[in-house]
């Protein structure tokens, strides 16, 4: 388009209307296309932004500025998905690398980092679990960790939910006797804990083991971690017999049991194949816009372990480019690569995936898809999982959804609402004696938690325990803004609705309070004042699970096993552990303040040199004012605002 096109442009946007839509738009796609033009022909990645400046894509290229063009061209020749990110991109950042190998390794770990809502990313990736073996520390742990730390430590993961890491870590601590407290090791302590008496702890606090025995025990740890299951069943062997000849009965007991318990759980593990391999299997699983990606471990001739992975974003992107893009993000993170990998069918940038396996293993790495023989077989058996798995997330998903619309759709009916409930607002007051009153707010979208929402309140208002007084001042907190807006408009006044609306913008279909008939009343009483009668309140008594609404003598009582009270229960149950969770933690916070933290001008640091120096608070009291000023950081008159607060 010309320069007279675009002037005829401009005089349309003064006109309004289509005219200046299309003016904007234009402005828009000569600006991203500046961008475009100013790439450079090199490797790199590519992160296209939206107007908010959020990341929705991220890609990489063997030459940026070829590769982004290509999202820009005639609209008929680009697919369905590529025209929607278009029209969405105003922004284009990139980073330039050295080679394509490391372009690909980049763009998987900014895909984690971002999440874009058009790439094909691991679901939660970021929340996944590892196991930890603590080699650093003289006396190591196996602890559970989401967070992969460059501190010397072995992490093995990841692992798809915490049920699988936990499973794990059971196993593991069953075999191997390795400490699992948190105590510094001395070696004097007087007697061991429980553990050691049930053979889960060789007991290095009481100097019963030496620092070799006790890493002989984290060393097949890591070896049982890895998968490595026959070397460590040699091993006890071995020692076993070593203990006999030695006369050491007790010990070799002790490996007898332990090299028992390794049979045990390798022989539940299935057979893999006739000769020892070292190999991820890998096989993709899809259904409308779901897709599960399946992981065999294949350590030796056994299937070591099993895990599967749900994938977002992988509507219209084809097989090998999910496979490739899974890949990059597993291993990305992955603490172990083996040898060998196999797939279901050739990933995208095979060479590029390939050349960062072989950098994270430091060592040859074959990528290959089987067609016959025993590792056809291995991929074939992991096709199968993969579709069951993803059938029966299909089936609890459908499950749990339509759980959660029946139990809307009861509550709406029960309490007579106008529509059902998509967000509920919970509130509870928890306190001890008046001391330390604070309050919690919880909300439940569409029946699941909105734990961002969540809101905690200090009861600043209340002297002693007053719940019902309590419940009053934080329901006109959150409800004060809402009731303001409402009452301009309907004095006909101007009402700024904000452009990004945060949690306290939005009214609750049902606001539901930890308490009976009371409790319920003082809610009415707010909302009546705050002019928002027509946002239901409903009270739930603990003790027979009765609900009581405004305007109904009676309680509705639901039936103990319906999903709509389950619901209720639940979300009740969340606002009271949030609310308890936080007096414990102001409680607790409370406790440790002394008299002097109320003194004008004590601090920290002038605390700490007052309670050094005399001991107690009984010691400062008794002090003279001259030997107070004599404290370093203190002044005569500070000295004597001390004196007579104590």
């Amino acid at each position: 388009m010309g320069a007279s096109s675009l002037a005829a442009l401009g005089a349309g946007r003064a006109s309004g209307g289509a005219g200046e839509a299309q003016y904007d738009s234009l402005v828009t796609e000569r600006v991203v296309m500046h961008q475009v033009r100013t790439l450079p022909e090199k490797p790199g990645v590519y992160i296209m932004r939206d107007a908010r400046g959020d990341a929705i894509y991220i890609g990489k290229a063997r030459r940026l500025r070829d590769r982004v063009r290509s999202y820009f061209g005639s609209s008929r020749s680009l697919e369905p998905k590529v025209r929607a990110l278009a029209d969405q991109v105003r922004t284009i950042d990139h980073v330039v690398t050295n080679t394509d190998a490391e372009a690909f390794h980049l763009e998987a770990t900014l895909v984690k980092r971002h999440q874009p809502v058009y790439n094909v990313r691991l679901k939660d990736d970021k929340h996944y679990p590892y196991l930890k073996v603590d080699v650093q520390n003289a006396w190591p742990r196996v602890t559970i960790t989401r967070r992969v730390e460059d501190d010397g430590a072995r992490y093995f993961g990841p692992y798809a939910s915490a049920g699988s890491v936990r499973r794990t870590l059971d196993v593991v601590k069953k075999l191997f006797p390795w400490r699992s407290c948190t105590k510094e090791i001395t070696g004097n302590d007087p007697r061991p804990c429980l553990d050691y008496y049930i053979k889960r702890c060789i007991a290095p606090c009481t100097s019963y083991c030496t620092r070799e025995e006790y890493d002989d025990v984290i060393g097949q740890t890591v070896l049982f971690l890895q998968g490595r299951s026959d070397e460590v069943l040699t091993h006890v062997l071995d020692e076993m017999a070593r203990a006999s000849e030695d006369l050491a009965y007790e010990r070799a007991a002790r490996l007898r049991d332990q090299a028992s318990a390794i049979r045990s759980v390798t022989e539940r593990q299935q057979m893999a194949t006739t000769t020892p391999l070292d190999a991820d299997v890998f096989a993709l699983a899809r259904q409308d816009d779901e897709a599960c990606v399946q992981v065999f471990f294949v350590r030796g001739t056994v299937v070591a372990d099993t895990d599967s992975f749900m994938l977002d974003g992988t509507q219209d992107a084809r097989d090998p480019e999910v496979l490739s893009a899974f890949l990059a993000q597993f291993y990305e993170s992955a603490t172990y690569v083996p040898r060998t990998v196999l797939l279901p069918s050739e990933p995208a940038d095979r060479a590029d995936l390939e050349a960062m396996l072989r950098d994270a293993r430091r060592g040859a790495v074959e990528v290959a898809v089987p067609v016959r023989g025993e590792r056809r077989g291995l991929v074939a058996t992991a096709e199968e999982n993969a579709r069951q798995a993803l059938v029966m997330h299909h089936a609890r998903w459908i499950a749990d959804r339509d759980k959660t619309q029946a139990a809307l759709s009861m509550l709406q009916e029960e309490l007579d609402l106008p529509r059902p409930p998509q967000r509920v607002e919970c509130y509870d007051v928890s306190t001890i004696q008046g001391t330390s009153t604070v309050a919690a707010m919880v909300v439940f979208e569409q029946g699941q938690p909105a734990t961002d929402q969540y809101r905690r309140f200090r009861i600043k208002t209340i002297e002693g325990q007053d719940d019902f007084a309590s419940m009053r001042e934080v329901l006109q907190r959150r409800f004060k803004q809402l009731g303001e807006r409402r009452r301009r408009a309907l004095a006909g006044e101007p009402v700024d609705e904000p452009d990004d609306p945060s949690p306290w913008d939005r009214v609750p279909d049902l606001v539901v309070i930890d308490g009976g008939r009371g409790q319920l009343g003082v809610a009415l009483d707010v909302m009546r004042n705050l002019g928002l009668r027509d946002v239901p309140v409903c009270g739930l008594a603990k003790r027979e699970e009765e609900i009581f609404v405004a305007d109904v003598a009676d309680p509705i009582v639901l039936p103990r096993d319906s999903e709509a009270l389950y619901l209720l229960q639940r979300i009740r149950d969340e606002a009271h552990r949030f609310a308890i969770t936080y007096h414990r933690k102001v409680r607790a916070k409370g406790a440790t303040q002394s008299v002097l933290d109320g003194i004008p001008g004590i601090g920290p640091k002038r605390k700490r040199a007052l309670l050094r120096r005399y001991g107690s608070v009984r010691g400062i009291r008794e002090a003279s004012v001259e030997d107070i000023a004599a404290t370093v950081g203190f002044t005569r008159r500070l000295a004597e605002t001390v004196k007579r607060s104590l």
